[in-house]
């Protein structure tokens, strides 16, 4: 088996584990090319070569992976995605065993699955075009002022510099929101607008029920609420109501489809997959890319195809976990 890691060193808290997992899972007669990216890498060049390999690991947080998943999209290249983040919610949504040695067994099985990614194009207060792809979550409002507040404790806090930063802002600006969904037009006012290629956060929390992204459709999620701490309503709902579908989300409206635009008054931070990209957006447009990337998964993974397919590869015994 030919693979190659493409790992960020500058995710997340500098864990050892991506060398675990190349340990795992590399066998006698393989080869396995290491990629460290520099801080300014380029995802295009960085995955320039991944046909010539049987499977592309990308090793870092969720924004560093979901950009290298863009720069892989529509080239049927098998890929794993390896938790070396802060949160690693793409990972979690994906489901796979987190071990390292179990997600080595998982590449070498080589069962995967068509996951859809998400576009998103704005102009810059220069007037400059960018387009960019996700995998989570990208939005303007309150979203984006917590990351860009959480970004200098980040490497220290972790995850808890998201909160503090939500408590240091309980009055957050309420915007007005001209939100178009595939040519229907809504007006909401709310202190956040997101849009969504899946949307469950850590405890396994879905903000809305049944996002996925298998299903060729982006989640528009409004924030209706003009204090942070009614934010934490639906964040409780969700202990007791993992999926949304029993006593709902307060505070939340959601809408669904292939192409979604987004407009407001005044100018508003834009994060995408938790990296703020812009300080000063009037309007984004997001779609779909249905089926774009290949994602390697195993028998944990609500994604697993029913396939009774052999393993790709020699010695890869997989690890049978019962199904919920």
């Amino acid at each position: 088996m030919r693979s190659v890691i493409i790992h960020n060193p500058m995710s997340g808290f500098g864990s050892d584990a991506i060398f675990e997992f190349e340990r795992a899972l590399v066998h006698a007669g393989d080869e396995c090319t290491f990629r460290a990216l520099a801080p300014d890498f380029v995802a295009e060049e960085a995955v320039a070569d991944a046909e010539d390999f049987d499977v592309c690991v990308l090793s870092g947080g969720d924004g560093s992976v979901t950009g290298l998943l863009y720069a892989l999209r529509n080239r049927n290249v098998p890929v794993c995605v390896f938790p070396s983040g802060t949160a690693n919610l793409l990972f979690a949504n994906i489901g796979n065993a987190p071990e390292p040695a179990a997600l080595a067994r998982a590449c070498r099985v080589g069962h995967t699955a068509c996951i859809d990614l998400g576009e998103i194009s704005w102009e810059d207060e220069q007037g400059t075009q960018h387009v960019k792809g996700f995998g989570l979550m990208s939005g303007t409002g309150f979203d984006a002022q917590l990351m860009e507040a959480a970004l200098p404790n980040k490497a220290a806090m972790g995850q808890a510099a998201y909160f503090a930063a939500a408590f240091a802002n309980p009055r957050p600006t309420v915007e007005e929101f001209t939100i178009i969904v595939d040519g229907q037009e809504y007006h909401r006012r709310g202190i956040s607008c997101m849009v969504a290629d899946n949307a469950m956060i850590q405890g396994d929390i879905q903000i809305v029920p049944d996002c996925r992204m298998d299903d060729g459709l982006l989640d528009v999620i409004v924030i209706e609420t003009q204090d942070a701490a009614q934010v934490l309503r639906p964040l409780f709902s969700g202990i007791v109501d993992k999926t949304g579908k029993s006593i709902g989300r307060p505070h939340l409206e959601a809408f669904r489809g292939h192409e979604i635009t987004v407009r407001t008054e005044e100018p508003v931070p834009l994060e995408i997959d938790g990296d703020v990209v812009s300080s000063d957006v009037t309007e984004y447009h997001a779609k779909v890319l249905p089926g774009a990337c290949s994602i390697v998964v195993d028998s944990m993974s609500s994604y697993q195809p029913n396939s009774d397919a052999p393993a790709r590869f020699a010695d890869a015994d997989e690890i049978a976990f019962p199904k919920e």
